[in-house]
């Protein structure tokens, strides 16, 4: 990637300059822009660099990325795209550059993202502070409505009595529903046949009945893990985008949360 970085500056850097107009907020993937766009409404432009659904760790460089952050007055990345302060400093951007580590799979989660979010917009905007703050805790109201229906629906189906192996990487939403996270796992692209040995004894050991996958990360490992188990294999995504009918967060959320309730009915 850094070799990307290199040639884009090399080949743009003179080809491109900023634009004069309205903030431009440049995001590194698509649940970042997504908040930034909808705290920041009609007053900011919002570039979101890897495409929704897109796996950020096979994204390559194209150079509108480059063009995008010459423009950008506020750049907001995860962390596992380093590349990006990389390429804000070799092209000579003046944008405030903001980590929002972590995942932002709960409700909880996400709204702390939408806080900081508002919060750098308001010091970049501040004669739009009110406009921010009104659009920022509409959307929070919603996520705060929808982790209480979705608590309330885990809650009736038992989900505690659950036990589950999880990717590392849905960790965050399947614990906070409630469900037994016995056994995690990290990348399969790591594992050996001896990982694979291990990690199903321990979910037999733990009477694990689900095991819970991300697509992004690849879904075999967890296919024949759930097959050595005698488990529910269960595909979730982490980006908006990546299934039918997750175009936002909040339909990711929900479609995430209703595949494992979808799964454990039939166990109840």
């Amino acid at each position: 990637m850094m070799k990307w970085v290199a040639l884009l500056v090399g080949i743009g850097i003179l080809a491109i300059a900023p634009a004069a107009g309205a903030e431009t907020v440049v995001a590194t993937h698509a649940v970042l822009g997504e908040f930034a766009e909808i705290v920041g409404g009609e007053t900011i432009e919002v570039v979101t660099i890897i495409p929704s659904g897109f796996c950020p760790s096979h994204y390559d460089l194209v150079p509108s990325d480059l063009a995008a952050v010459l423009d950008a007055s506020l750049i907001l990345y995860s962390g596992f795209e380093p590349w990006i302060e990389t390429l804000a400093s070799a092209a000579g951007s003046t944008a405030t550059v903001i980590q929002l580590p972590g995942e932002w799979n709960t409700p909880e989660i996400a709204i702390a993202k939408v806080e900081t979010i508002r919060d750098a917009l308001v010091g970049r905007v501040p004669t739009e502070a009110a406009r921010f703050a009104a659009n920022a805790d509409a959307y929070i109201a919603e996520l705060r409505s929808l982790g209480v229906s979705l608590k309330e629906r885990a809650e009736a189906l038992g989900v505690s009595e659950i036990s589950v192996v999880c990717m590392k990487w849905q960790v965050d939403l399947t614990s906070w529903l409630g469900f037994d996270v016995a056994v995690s796992y990290g990348i399969p692209d790591l594992f050996s046949l001896q990982d694979l040995v291990r990690l199903a004894a321990a979910g037999r050991e733990a009477g694990a009945q689900l095991v819970i996958d991300n697509l992004q990360s690849g879904v075999d490992f967890g296919a024949k893990l759930a097959r050595e188990i005698g488990a529910v294999h269960v595909v979730l995504s982490n980006f908006p985008g990546a299934m039918p009918r997750t175009a936002t967060l909040i339909d990711l959320l929900t479609r995430n949360a209703e595949s494992l309730f979808s799964a454990i009915e039939p166990l109840n």
